[in-house]
């Protein structure tokens, strides 16, 4: 799969309660917006990039790329942004990143390609070792064809937002990034100020 086949989709459009309703995407990260430091490790990794925000937009578009709220209404969780990215994508796949995993591997778009076209899967998602040491999907960092739209309007319309319950409708795999040599802190997320900190002192 070839990096211009993909669009790639910052996640930002979340309330950023446990941050105390700030706007996460938009909180310091070794001098740079959060949002713009993943979207710069991103960008590199796909054909065009974009960012999914449904407040402050204009500090978002101040970073270049196209920045597209919620299709949904009342902060209706990541699926809104998958389906946001999915409408305004003209590439024939889409991957979605959320604002606040600055460390994800550099090569998340490659392995998450490799194994779509390898497995003949509509979509493919991330897994990575937690803190007891188990493999967990994670279901944000998500590789999906874009004809996978209407699936989606018809899900989200119908009230559905749990992302496991609409993948498992389609051919899907999961891909463990538990290599050697692999970070295990790459999709640690910065929830609270103080772990945003904790992420910068890395």
């Amino acid at each position: 799969m070839h990096r211009e086949e993909v669009t790639g989709v910052v996640l930002a459009g979340g309330r950023g309660s446990r941050m105390g309703g700030v706007d996460k995407g938009l909180q310091n990260f070794n001098g740079v917006p959060l949002a713009l430091h993943t979207l710069l490790r991103l960008q590199v990794q796909v054909g065009e990039a974009m960012v999914n925000a449904n407040r402050n937009l204009a500090a978002y578009e101040s970073f270049g790329v196209p920045v597209w709220p919620d299709a949904l209404p009342d902060f209706a969780g990541p699926l809104a942004g998958f389906l946001a990215g999915l409408e305004q994508s003209q590439t024939e796949w889409v991957v979605t990143v959320p604002c606040d995993t600055p460390m994800f591997p550099a090569d998340l778009v490659e392995r998450l390609g490799e194994a779509a076209e390898r497995e003949d899967a509509e979509i493919a998602m991330a897994s990575a070792k937690e803190a007891d040491g188990q493999l967990r999907t994670q279901p944000v960092f998500c590789l999906l064809r874009r004809d996978l739209l209407e699936s989606l309007v018809q899900f989200t319309h119908g009230g559905g937002r749990k992302i496991d319950a609409w993948t498992a409708q389609h051919r899907t795999v999961v891909v463990p990034f538990d290599r050697p040599g692999d970070d295990p802190q790459a999709f640690f997320n910065a929830n609270t100020l103080a772990e945003l900190r904790q992420l910068e002192r890395r």
